[in-house]
């Protein structure tokens, strides 16, 4: 509250009148904060929150800018870690961002193109994560396959709600809004592996925590994410201009695939986290529907690479080992 304080007085000091913020959850939170503050003070300030976060949790929102270029990421990376465990079968395990929504661990799904490729596991924050149950399911997907590809969400909670990322850190970081920091360590995927040795038995293991790479990752942008980044700037700047009310900006979905722009009241945004809907997430809750695939498909954008496979032709043997 402190913050958004000391943002209106720095605003109201420059006489300045249209305030847009970027960002998620909390952002749209500090412009309801800093509108109201402008309210109280009689001071004339149109306050517009633009929305851009890569977990895609805004409620009111078909997606946000952000996300369909971090899932671009996440779906080739999978695809990458897939032909790499092909290669060297083992178990691999890949926690991606996501605090309460697993949209963007879920996008790990379009990276298959075989059935057998993975991300054969999927664990999203919807779903209550049971170590026990964790374990043998990569057992019986190992025994398949001889090999498994496991996506994590590192906000997985246990029945408590408790997140098992921190109760597993010695030292917690916490942010302005209270939030424990979950990626900035490689805790979860360090545990997982462990257990997955010591309980399995199986040699070889690796994990990877993605962290910062698949929100920031240049080379890997979504043509429609950088073609609607700007078309909802543009709308919150006429939305600012042109209107008459404070509001959030939002994405809806029309057609097959085009989008329109409406403005939300803040506080039907502010605070609030939209989480994956029950439609998206397969009934044994390791993997997505292809009520998601088909969701997420257009936003990943042109161009995606694509992975293919030799045909096998078996030769029969000429060498005998026995003699």
């Amino acid at each position: 509250m402190r913050y958004c304080q000391e943002i209106f007085k720095v605003l109201q000091a420059h006489q300045i009148e249209h305030f847009f913020y970027i960002g998620g959850n909390d952002s749209s939170d500090t412009v309801r904060i800093v509108s109201l503050e402008a309210q109280k003070a009689g001071y004339p300030l149109r306050s517009i929150h633009i929305p851009k976060t890569i977990d895609n949790d805004l409620v009111g929102n078909d997606h946000t800018p952000g996300f369909p270029s971090a899932a671009r990421f996440v779906a080739q990376a999978f695809a990458g870690a897939n032909l790499d465990n092909a290669a060297l079968p083992g178990v691999y395990v890949g926690v991606v961002m996501g605090r309460h929504a697993g949209f963007l661990t879920a996008a790990s799904a379009l990276g298959k193109k075989f059935p057998d490729d993975g991300p054969h596991l999927i664990y999203l924050p919807e779903r209550t994560f049971v170590l026990e149950n964790f374990l043998a399911d990569v057992k019986a997907t190992y025994a398949r396959f001889r090999r498994c590809v496991v996506a994590v969400s590192e906000g997985i909670h246990d029945a408590s709600g408790a997140p098992i990322a921190s109760l597993l850190a010695q030292d917690l970081e916490i942010d302005a809004h209270g939030n424990v920091q979950l990626s900035g360590n490689g805790a979860l995927a360090d545990l997982l592996c462990a257990e997955i040795k010591s309980r399995l038995g199986i040699k070889r293991v690796r994990g990877d925590t993605f962290g910062y790479l698949q929100r920031s990752f240049i080379g890997c942008v979504s043509d429609v994410d950088q073609r609607e980044a700007r078309e909802v700037g543009e709308k919150a700047v006429q939305f600012a201009m042109w209107g008459t009310q404070d509001g959030s900006v939002a994405i809806k979905r029309t057609g097959f695939y085009s989008v329109d722009y409406e403005l939300l009241p803040l506080e039907a945004v502010a605070g609030k986290t939209r989480v994956m809907e029950d439609e998206f997430i397969s009934a044994s809750g390791t993997d997505v529907t292809d009520a998601f695939r088909m969701y997420l498909r257009p936003l990943l954008g042109s161009g995606m690479p694509d992975a293919f496979r030799l045909r096998h032709h078996p030769v029969a043997k000429v060498l005998n080992p026995g003699r």
